[in-house]
């Protein structure tokens, strides 16, 4: 059995949009990640992903955030990391990538 990943439709608050991830990020969901946010506009924006029901995340989830993180700011936005749990914290600490995030709780 595979573990599921979800994904909110993204809610815009002012120049925020909010996208609320439940599950885990791993190989087989992470491409749900890159669906969900190609189409946003980032343009100037700050993309928060509320990531505090997010179960694990492996090396391909990281991956995915460091990727979405340089578009990002190839576009002049801001990524924020809401609510990241601490198995994923720990993971940004082993790699020496937590300073790369704007953290939120």
């Amino acid at each position: 059995m595979h573990p599921s990943l979800d994904i909110d439709t993204a809610t815009h608050a002012g120049p925020q949009t909010v996208l609320t991830i439940t599950g885990a990020l791993d190989m087989d969901t992470v491409p749900h990640i890159t669906v969900a946010t190609d189409p946003v506009d980032l343009g100037g924006r700050t993309l928060v992903l509320d990531l505090a029901a997010v179960t694990f995340m492996d090396s391909a989830g990281l991956n995915t955030l460091l990727i979405l993180r340089n578009r990002v700011e190839a576009e002049q936005g801001t990524l924020e990391l809401r609510g990241l749990p601490d198995q994923a914290l720990r993971l940004l600490d082993i790699t020496g990538v937590r300073a790369l995030f704007t953290l939120t709780p």
